[in-house]
C-alpha cells in the first residue's frame, strides 16, 4: 500500500532526505499562494514550508492572480514562479493552467516529483509528466471539485484526471469518496491539511477591545454564499437573548453589504463587527480574542481555518457537512445542521453555558498536534514522494 497512515504522537522537525542522503526535488502546482488569504494557500504554503525546512527543495508554480506580486521571489526558502492569470473563474483557471505550461516544464527540470494542488493543477502538470516522466500526485480540494463533479461533462473530465494520476489524495473523506465514484478501481486517500501549530496556539489577545464585558464568538470565513455566514447572522439575536455576545466576522467577499443590512434589520447590527481580510500573521491573536468559532458552512472540505482556531484553543461549533464533521466533535465543540439559524443559536448557546469552555478548547489543540500538525502533514508527504522515486528507480 503506497500511502502510510498517521499515528498519534509527535513528530521532530529534523530535516529527512531521501535514503543516500539526496534532496528531493518537488514542483508544486497551485492556482493560488500567498500572500493570496484562503485555506488552500495557507495549507500550500506551510506545506512547502516544513518540506524546505527538511532539507528538501521546492518551486512552486502559481498565479499571479493579485498583480503586485513579483513574478518570482524565494518564500521561506521556497522558489514561487508566478505566471499569466486572467481571473477567478472556470475560464481563467483553464486560461491560466494552459499559460503556466512553459514556466511549470523550465521548473520541472530535475524535479523527482510533481504535485498537483487541487484539480486545476493537474492538466499542467499532466504535459510536464508525458515530458519528463515524472510521478505525478493529486490532492484534490475545495467545494469547487464537489460542484463540478455533479455535472455530467465534468464529471467525465475529471474522472480522467483521477484515473491519470500516480498517487491521489483528498482533503476530506467526503471528496475522497467523490474521486473514486468518478474513477472506480482507482484509490482516493483522505488526508486532512495540516496546521501550522507553532504559529497557531494560545498567544495573547490581539488589540481588538471587546465592547464592555460581551463574550465574543468569531466567524473566520470569507463572505461567500457556500460559507453560510447569513445563517450564522441570523441565529445572532437568538443567541443574544440569552447571552451578551458580539460575533466578530473575519474575511470579505461579495456578500458583506447584504449581511451588514441582515444585521440592523435584525437588530443587532451593533453586536456584529466586520474585520474584512486581516494579515495571517494577525490571525492568532483574533482567534485567541474569542471563546468560540462557528464555521457555518453549507459545502467544506476540510476546513484549514477550523483546525488553526482547534491549534489556537478555540472551541469550534461547525456546520455537519463535508469534512467538518471528521475534526469536530463533542470534545472539541458541537456540530449543528446547516443552514438552520435555529439549531446554530441552539448548540452555540449550549458550549457558551458550559463552564468548562476552555478545557475543550485544550482538547482541541491536543487533537491538532497529535493529528493534523504541519509536521505530521510534511512527514507523510515525504513517505509518498519516497516511495515513488524509488518505484520509478526501480521499473
Amino acid at each position: 500500500m503506497l500511502i502510510r497512515c498517521m499515528t498519534p504522537g509527535t513528530l521532530q522537525p529534523t530535516a529527512r532526505v531521501f535514503p543516500g542522503g539526496t534532496v528531493v526535488k518537488i514542483l508544486m502546482h497551485c492556482v493560488y499562494y500567498p500572500p493570496e488569504v484562503g485555506g488552500l494557500e495557507s495549507h500550500v504554503h506551510f506545506l512547502c514550508r516544513a518540506l524546505v525546512e527538511r532539507g528538501h527543495q521546492v518551486d512552486v508554480v502559481t498565479s499571479r492572480s493579485m498583480p503586485e506580486t513579483d513574478p518570482f521571489e524565494e518564500r521561506d526558502g521556497v522558489s514561487v514562479w508566478r505566471t499569466w492569470f486572467p481571473g477567478k473563474s472556470t475560464s481563467g483557471w483553464i486560461a491560466h493552467a494552459a499559460g503556466s505550461l512553459p514556466r511549470a516544464i523550465a521548473a520541472s527540470r530535475g524535479a523527482d516529483v510533481l504535485h498537483a494542488q487541487a484539480f486545476q493543477s493537474i492538466p499542467p502538470l499532466q504535459t510536464v509528466r508525458a515530458i519528463r516522466g515524472t510521478p505525478l500526485v493529486a490532492t484534490w480540494h475545495t467545494s469547487h471539485f464537489l460542484k463540478l463533479a455533479m455535472r455530467p461533462g465534468w464529471r467525465e473530465l475529471l474522472g480522467r484526471m483521477v484515473s491519470s494520476v500516480d498517487v491521489n489524495l483528498a482533503a476530506s473523506r467526503e471528496i475522497a469518496d467523490v474521486g473514486e465514484r468518478l474513477a472506480p478501481g482507482h484509490r482516493v486517500e483522505p488526508v486532512t491539511n495540516g496546521v501550522e501549530t507553532s504559529i497557531f496556539a494560545p498567544v495573547a489577545a490581539s488589540l481588538l477591545p471587546p465592547i464592555g464585558r460581551r463574550r465574543r464568538i468569531v466567524v473566520p470565513r470569507r463572505l461567500f454564499e457556500k460559507n453560510g455566514v447569513e445563517y450564522a447572522v441570523r441565529a445572532l439575536p437568538l443567541i443574544a437573548e440569552r447571552f451578551d455576545v458580539e460575533m466578530v466576522l473575519v474575511g470579505d467577499g461579495p456578500e458583506r453589504d447584504a449581511l451588514e443590512r441582515l444585521g440592523g434589520e435584525l437588530g443587532v447590527g451593533e453586536r456584529l463587527r466586520f474585520l474584512g481580510v486581516q494579515a495571517h500573521r494577525d490571525m492568532p491573536g483574533i482567534l485567541c480574542s474569542a471563546e468560540l468559532a462557528i464555521f457555518p458552512s453549507l459545502m467544506e472540505a476540510t476546513s484549514v481555518a477550523a483546525l488553526e482556531c482547534m491549534a489556537c484553543e478555540v472551541p469550534v461549533a461547525a456546520s455537519n457537512v463535508g469534512g467538518l464533521p471528521e475534526i469536530v466533535d463533542a470534545q472539541v465543540g458541537t456540530l449543528f445542521e446547516p443552514a438552520n439559524p435555529e439549531d446554530l443559536a441552539r448548540e452555540v448557546s449550549v458550549l457558551l453555558g458550559r463552564t468548562d469552555l476552555p478545557s475543550l478548547g485544550k482538547q482541541a489543540r491536543q487533537r491538532v498536534v497529535e493529528k493534523w500538525s504541519n509536521a505530521r502533514l510534511a512527514e507523510l508527504h515525504i513517505e509518498i514522494y519516497e516511495e515513488l522515486i524509488r518505484r520509478r528507480r526501480t521499473a
